[in-house]
């Protein structure tokens, strides 16, 4: 039988968006847009958290 895995809670600072492309409004010499990436902070560039969601439902309560 298949084990099934549980789905890893996704980061809620990002909603699991980790990785962004910034344009900095320059051209390059070619013409093209010149870029750059951005990763979250908070789950370093994954899209999830490391820690379940009920966690942190408990902290400060």
């Amino acid at each position: 039988m298949p084990q099934h895995t549980r789905p890893r809670p996704i980061c809620g600072h990002c909603d699991g968006f980790p990785t962004v492309t910034i344009t900095t409004g320059q051209t390059t010499p070619t013409g093209q847009r010149q870029t750059i990436t951005a990763h979250c902070p908070a789950c370093r560039g994954t899209g999830h958290t490391s820690t379940p969601a009920r966690v942190h439902t408990r902290i400060g309560a």
